[in-house]
């Protein structure tokens, strides 16, 4: 995680939003950080995450009990956080 992020207000900025557990939440993000390891970056060293494979991968881990729409809302609540905070984008 990057190191600019305080993860317990975003585990609370995600939870206010999702109403999600927060030990769910601090879950669904470590593994979310798995799969952004292991992304290749590009030439611009950017990393161009796919949010459908990206919940497909979370969902396939053996810990994870959140049901798809639940685990989609938690990486929209964090990114609108990363947006909020600048840390990130979308790409077109």
């Amino acid at each position: 995680m990057n190191e600019n992020i305080n993860e317990q207000e975003l585990i609370r900025f995600i939870a206010g939003k999702t109403k999600a557990d927060p030990k769910a939440i601090a879950l669904i993000l470590k593994h979310e950080q798995t799969f952004i390891n292991s992304a290749k970056a590009n030439v611009k060293g950017e990393v161009d995450i796919d949010s459908d494979d990206l919940v497909d991968y979370v969902l396939s881990r053996r810990d994870v009990k959140l049901d798809e729409l639940t685990v989609e809302g938690i990486l929209d609540a964090e990114m609108d956080y990363l947006m909020d905070k600048g840390l990130a984008g979308y790409l077109d």
